[in-house]
Order: structure tokens, then C-alpha cells, then sequence
């Protein structure tokens, strides 16, 4: 039985261990999301007009997380397609390999933290929608 969108791409809701002082919220590679974490890299500065991603990973993992501000994450696997909304900093969203990304919408206070499972390999990125769903069909 092949799992839809929302099974491949959870939601992930991370805990708040803040008090008094403030918040605080700790992720753990392996632990509070599927993988070791390779790579973290953030988007901020963007707009409402702008989209970033448009693209898939042949190997790389993710987890998106706006830590300031919303954006939306459209998602598709080809056949399905998701947008998630983040918009809380205590929840992220999954990617996993061979899933179309576009982000989207950001507020002007935005900050879209990306946690990854690999170090930055240009030739595993797939760039172009048509080749993407190529490969897709192939599988």
C-alpha cells in the first residue's frame, strides 16, 4: 500500500521547553526528526512574490521550520500535492528524498530554518519539473 502526501511529509510538532524566562524548543538529529543533521541553512529576506526550492532531492532529507514569521510549502510526489502552512516555530515539516519543494508567501518577518540530512551536493538536485517527473515515472 503506497503512503499519500501527508504520511510521506508529516507535520512535526516539537516541544516547548520554555518557562517563565521564555521559550525554548531543542531538536535532536535522530531523535526529534528522522536523521542525523549534515547541513543548516535559513532563508530570510524574501516576500510575499517570491518562491524558493523548485526543486528535488535525489538523497537529501529535510526539515523546514519558520522560526519567525509564516510561508507555505507546496509539496509534491507527481501524483499528490500538499501546501503546509508554517507558522509556528514549534513545528516543521518533513521532506523526504525525490519530493518537489516550492516555499512561498513569506512574511516579511520570515526566517525559514532548513535542517538537512546530507552536506551540499549540486548534482543531486533535480531542477527542472519535467525531469523530475521523468524520474518519478520511472520509479
Amino acid at each position: 500500500m503506497k503512503k499519500d502526501l501527508k504520511e510521506k511529509c508529516p507535520i512535526i510538532e516539537f516541544n516547548d521547553l520554555g518557562d517563565e524566562r521564555g521559550k525554548l524548543v531543542v531538536i535532536e538529529g535522530n531523535e526529534s526528526i528522522p536523521f542525523e543533521i549534515k547541513r543548516v541553512f535559513y532563508i530570510y529576506g524574501s516576500d510575499a512574490s517570491v518562491v524558493r526550492g523548485q526543486h528535488a532531492n535525489r538523497e537529501s532529507q529535510f526539515v523546514l521550520i519558520n522560526v519567525a514569521g509564516t510561508s507555505k510549502v507546496r509539496v509534491t510526489d507527481g501524483k499528490q500535492e500538499a501546501i503546509i502552512e508554517l507558522n509556528r516555530p514549534m513545528m516543521g515539516v518533513y521532506i523526504p528524498q525525490m519530493i518537489w519543494k516550492d516555499m512561498y508567501d513569506f512574511s516579511e518577518d520570515s526566517v525559514l530554518l532548513v535542517l538537512a540530512s546530507t552536506h551540499y551536493d549540486g548534482k543531486e538536485y533535480i531542477r527542472d519539473y519535467d525531469e523530475y517527473m521523468k524520474e518519478v515515472c520511472r520509479s
